[in-house]
């Protein structure tokens, strides 16, 4: 018994057959909610692989080459092939690479100086102004003011690692950050944890990986309108969690 029982954690802990086993439930199963895992796990291989590539090393450039390997990295998982014995790595290497050449390749310098940037931030609006039937319309100042304060809760979670990943901690906090900002991050930290996990997964791509919806939408089998419906539901419970501590 206890060396079946022994047998069975190595399977568990072993990264490669976890990783084994959510190729099983993603490709076999059928099961999307592998992808994800998949993703987190390979995310600053594709990061890597962007970096070593040489593109201009300004913040803003790279953020535009990020997800070119993003886009590379979702076309990976989606084609590989488990029972080919290849490493997933191997694998996706020159389509990560090949993806942020072509990106690299459709955008002009200047272009790309904050390209991304701009259309997460469009999402983001689009995504706050929309509104279901039931929702109360109020007045046009209202409703400006749910926007803005939407969206003052996505500028405290980009960037911040709110969400961090088993890979990448959270980094301490900047000298230069006020005590009353410090605080109300943490207290944003705490409320993630009421959020349902499906609003989870579109807060930490979205805001921590930089996803696009269209992005985030592929990687759980969603449409685009539901990740927009999901992240104003997220960003809506934020706010109100903040509103009652305050």
């Amino acid at each position: 018994m206890n060396r079946m029982f022994r047998r069975g954690m190595d399977l568990l802990v072993r990264s490669e057959r976890v990783e084994a086993l959510l190729w099983v439930r993603l490709r076999f199963d059928q099961h999307s909610d592998a992808r994800e895992p998949l993703f987190n796990r390979y995310a600053g291989f594709a990061r890597s692989v962007a970096r070593r590539l040489g593109y201009p090393s300004r913040e803003a450039n790279f953020k535009d080459a990020e997800q070119w390997a993003y886009e590379g990295l979702l076309q990976a998982i989606d084609s590989f092939d488990p029972l080919r014995r290849v490493p997933f790595a191997a694998f996706a290497k020159p389509r990560i690479a090949g993806s942020v050449r072509d990106g690299i390749a459709r955008n002009t310098e200047v272009d790309a100086q904050r390209s991304q940037q701009r259309r997460l931030e469009r999402e983001r609006l689009q995504s706050l102004k929309e509104r279901n039937e039931a929702d109360d319309p109020g007045d046009a100042i209202q409703l400006l003011g749910r926007i803005a304060a939407g969206l003052a809760v996505g500028l405290m979670l980009e960037g911040t690692r709110l969400i961090a990943s088993d890979d990448e901690p959270d980094p301490a906090p900047s000298p230069y950050d006020s005590l009353a900002w410090r605080q109300t991050q943490m207290r944003l930290g705490a409320a993630i944890a009421n959020l349902n996990a499906s609003e989870v997964i579109v807060i930490r791509q979205h805001y921590e990986h930089g996803l696009t919806f269209a992005q985030v939408a592929t990687l759980m089998g969603l449409t685009r309108g539901r990740i927009s419906q999901l992240h104003r539901a997220a960003l809506t419970k934020l706010k109100k969690q903040l509103a009652r501590e305050y």
